[in-house]
């Protein structure tokens, strides 16, 4: 993306991103990759994605300490300006750097879109949707997305925030679980078998949120067919009930099946109808990355998310020249997936899913339904 957008135009869809992003590292042996940032960025420019006439490219810029303060600890942040870490979240070279970074990001997308600069704001480093106020988790240092959408609401928003990672969003759940302002829905893999072991169906929130957090834990092996009527089911109704200002989504892509941390089954192609659905929505929209640790998954998921917020078709064959460069990550030289054999649950899975569904039409729906007559 060669050109820099002017912000007093207005585009369709602006694209948050630094050269930095990609220059972070956590460790040779580590699945997060930030590289994965910029093998994206340049697979776009590749396909011929990045100087679309409808969208514009916005540098990104590091979150300050007191906007990193909408949702975490003055200690945590002193802490973390040490980099000390743990476990899943070592300690790295510039860690505080890349984690205020990210969280800028995610705050100019949402500033663009509020202020009507945008239709669309998509920081492809954002989406860290793990870390707490007080403390790191699941490879998320700052939760960005729960920094954007405390921004957000305090301008007076209703916001809407829709998860679609193999990992529950517990900490943006978290951070919103007792208020009716903003709504948490996170489609993820069970608790049962994956982190962070959170996000039961009957985890819908309390006090005055009671109902705005939606959780839909699906069974390993997940593909396509069963995630999209997931999405048709709970998501689309949902969001038509509880009528937001603007969308916020974590798109991440390590829900994918060849993913090689978790045990769901989607593919491009199931990928690609869940983010024309949230496109055509109409909703004002801050679109965050997020999980995905097969770096051709990343590239080529976010790549087909970016064309579908311009209305353009992206090309399917991979150039050679692209494919010949990173020839060690990309296993072919299509963009898209080839449709797979949809894996069929069990009869057990499919009944508890089912239930699951009912449960949430039959309690959380009429939850936000009397909560917004009572507002009215």
């Amino acid at each position: 993306m060669s050109r820099l957008w002017k912000k007093e135009q207005k585009v369709k869809a602006a694209f948050v991103y630094s050269d930095r992003f990609g220059s972070f590292y956590y460790g040779i042996e580590h699945p997060m990759k930030p590289v994965r940032l910029r093998l994206t960025r340049e697979l776009m420019e590749a396909l011929g994605l990045d100087n679309l006439p409808s969208s514009g490219k916005v540098e990104a810029r590091s979150a300050t300490e007191q906007e990193l303060l909408l949702f975490h600890t003055p200690e945590y942040l002193k802490v973390l300006q040490h980099g000390l870490g743990y476990g899943d979240n070592p300690v790295f070279n510039g860690v505080f750097e890349w984690s205020a970074l990210c969280a800028g990001a995610s705050l100019q997308a949402a500033e663009l879109v509020a202020e009507g600069k945008a239709d669309v704001a998509f920081n492809i480093s954002g989406g860290l949707h793990h870390a707490m106020p007080g403390r790191a988790s699941g490879f998320c240092y700052i939760n960005d997305a729960a920094i954007a959408i405390k921004y957000l609401a305090g301008l007076g928003k209703r916001v809407a925030y829709v998860d679609i990672d193999a990992h529950h969003g517990d900490g943006v759940e978290f951070a919103f679980y007792d208020t009716s302002r903003v709504l948490t829905l996170s489609i993820h893999e069970s608790g049962q078998w994956l982190f962070p072991g959170t996000g039961l169906v009957t985890d819908i929130g309390v006090n005055s949120g009671k109902g705005f957090a939606v959780n839909v834990p699906l069974p390993p092996s997940t593909g396509d067919e069963v995630f999209l009527k997931v999405f048709d089911e709970v998501v689309q109704p949902v969001i038509e009930e509880f009528q937001p200002d603007i969308l916020v989504t974590q798109l991440g892509v390590d829900s994918f099946e060849t993913d090689p941390l978790t045990h769901l089954s989607l593919t491009t192609n199931g990928f690609e109808r869940a983010l024309e659905r949230f496109h055509a929505m109409k909703i004002p929209w801050v679109a965050l990355g997020g999980g995905g640790y097969d770096l051709s998954n990343v590239a080529r998921a976010w790549t087909l998310a970016w064309a579908i917020m311009n209305d353009v078709v992206a090309p399917n064959i991979i150039p050679a020249d692209f494919i010949r460069t990173n020839g060690e990550i990309f296993r072919n030289a299509f963009l898209r997936d080839i449709p797979i054999a949809p894996y069929m649950l069990s009869p057990e899975e499919f009944t508890t899913l089912e239930a699951d569904i009912a449960y949430i039409k039959k309690t959380v729906l009429p939850l936000i339904r009397d909560a917004k007559e009572k507002q009215a």
